[in-house]
């Protein structure tokens, strides 16, 4: 371990940031486009959500199964790198023709495997950055950037040729990505042992702690609509798929300014503020989004407070994180994160989403997220520490 008085070893930030790029350029083609996939194989709303929800429940138990894997193994990067390879396989099931239901089961495996890598590579850039963690957002922001080349590029090919081509054009990110797990490794060992496997508990039932676990699961529960339905809202309202496609990298292009700046941010002001800024703000987007469908001013600027709904807040959140659980329990902290609040929030948000999707042709969905995340920012606000950090000077 490196001693106080030893200067801290370059950061690999071309590394890190490869695999950011291309995990969060698939993501890119999944998130805005699956279900426009699915609704192609014939699939109904009631089917996508329940899909869609598949791969929030991977996220129950997948990140934390295998960061637990790779703290218990004496080289843990072999769990990022079998991941992502089984990623790769898992997904290629989808380009092979198979009745409806037996997609749900690839499904399973895909995201399972997909949602497995990423609590472990966030650890992994943690351990780089050590006392740098305000750094983070400069390696991430490769990330927005894959989503964006991704999100736009795709728009346009899917309005030509149909969605069914999408599984055809993801598959080559997926190897892409697992490339740039071969070219990653830890800063130093990350092992764990039953000592340090008690402290995470003990730090996890602190209020404080709780409280920001609570609120994240609360602000991953408001984005189940959008993750679930937002294409298909768009399209119902007369969207074309490239304008869909704008819609989506508009938010992207706000969260890679927000990624730059928000080392700066950082140094005067404590990480908690933030939060609870991109909770409220993800409140009045969600009832933008309600209200005025039609309006595509309006859903242009719903669309840029991305960068604080989900930028801020996931900058702010690993902040959190990193200060909570230092060192050898930061790995436990990413997949308790991922698994409860991306996870259990993300699928309890797709299945409350599909069930309200009937009441206003999904409006009340969206009105019931801007609750949610209300309620998150109100619990942040009165029970996460250290909100009233000084300004520095």
């Amino acid at each position: 371990m490196t001693s106080p008085t030893t200067p801290q070893p370059p950061v690999p930030v071309a590394r890190l940031s490869s695999f950011y790029f291309f995990y969060y350029a698939a993501l890119g083609a999944f998130t805005p486009y699956w279900s426009l996939y699915l609704q192609s194989r014939g699939m109904g709303v009631t089917a996508i959500s329940v899909m869609m929800s598949l791969w929030y429940a991977t996220r129950v138990v997948a990140p934390s199964t295998w960061t637990s894997l790779a703290a218990v193994s004496p080289r843990p990067i072999r769990w990022l790198r079998i991941g992502c390879v089984l990623t790769v396989a898992s997904f290629a099931g989808f380009l092979l023709p198979q009745p409806q239901w037996t997609l749900y089961a690839v499904m399973v495996g895909f995201c399972f495997f997909y949602n497995a890598v990423m609590p472990q590579f966030e650890s992994i850039t943690l351990t780089h950055l050590g006392s740098d963690s305000h750094r983070y957002g400069m390696i991430r922001v490769w990330g927005s950037l894959g989503f964006i080349a991704v999100v736009t590029s795709f728009g346009w090919v899917i309005e030509r040729h149909g969605a069914g081509l999408l599984p055809w054009l993801m598959l080559p990110l997926f190897v892409l990505m697992s490339g740039a797990s071969f070219l990653n490794r830890y800063a130093r060992h990350v092992g764990t042992h039953a000592a340090h496997v008690q402290g995470f508990w003990a730090i996890v039932r602190r209020p404080p702690v709780l409280a920001f676990f609570i609120a994240a699961f609360l602000e991953q529960l408001s984005f189940g609509p959008y993750y679930t339905f937002f294409s298909l809202y768009m399209d119902q309202h007369g969207y074309s798929t490239s304008l869909l496609g704008l819609m989506w990298t508009v938010g992207v292009v706000f969260e890679v300014a927000v990624f730059f700046l928000i080392a700066g941010f950082f140094k005067r002001w404590d990480a908690s503020w933030l939060l609870i800024i991109s909770m409220a703000s993800a409140a009045l987007r969600w009832w933008a989004t309600a209200l005025w469908p039609e309006n595509i001013p309006v859903m242009l600027v719903a669309q840029a407070t991305h960068c604080l709904g989900f930028a801020a807040f996931f900058a702010s959140a690993m902040q959190l994180l990193a200060r909570y659980f230092p060192g050898n329990l930061n790995g436990h902290g990413q997949g308790l994160f991922y698994g409860f609040s991306s996870g259990l929030g993300g699928v309890l948000g797709a299945l409350i989403a599909g069930q309200l999707w009937r009441f206003g042709d999904g409006r009340a969905a969206f009105i019931a997220g801007g609750c949610f995340a209300l309620a998150g920012a109100v619990i942040a606000f009165c029970f996460v520490p250290e909100r009233p950090k000084a300004r520095k000077q």
